[in-house]
């Protein structure tokens, strides 16, 4: 898939996995996917990472990289994110995680504090749209 993007640039003091805008074009793509906000909950429902925001976003990354799978995608195919936190403190971890996981061009992001989630020991959610490839 052929993807441009606008690199963000380091206005936030470190490397961070997400770009300014980024285009895909239309005739590389097979099928959308939009894949709802993921929890850091294991295969058991269980919640990970209690009090840990980089194993939580871990987590919330393999979740999505699950659905992805399950619908013939891959977070290769990832063109956006919105990443919801509790608080805006241990932003560098997070960001850490998803360079581990995401490759350049990195996807477009957005990220939001909120005051809480559905399992009070949450401190991340992530939902991501993704373009697969033909």
């Amino acid at each position: 898939m052929k993807k441009e993007s606008i690199p963000f640039g380091d206005a936030m003091g470190m490397k961070v996995a997400f770009c300014n805008a980024m285009s895909v074009d239309l005739s590389d793509i097979k099928k959308f996917v939009w894949v709802s906000g993921q929890l850091a909950f294991d295969e058991n429902r269980k919640l990970v990472g209690k009090g840990n925001i980089e194993e939580q976003t871990e987590q919330c990354i393999k979740n999505i990289e699950n659905a992805l799978k399950q619908l013939g995608g891959t977070l290769d195919d990832v063109v956006q994110v919105t990443v919801f936190v509790k608080e805006m403190v241990g932003l560098k971890g997070i960001h850490d995680v998803r360079l581990r996981y995401f490759k350049e061009p990195y996807p477009t992001s957005t990220l939001v504090e909120i005051k809480g989630f559905v399992d009070p020991d949450a401190l991340i959610e992530i939902n991501a749209v993704a373009a697969v490839c033909k």
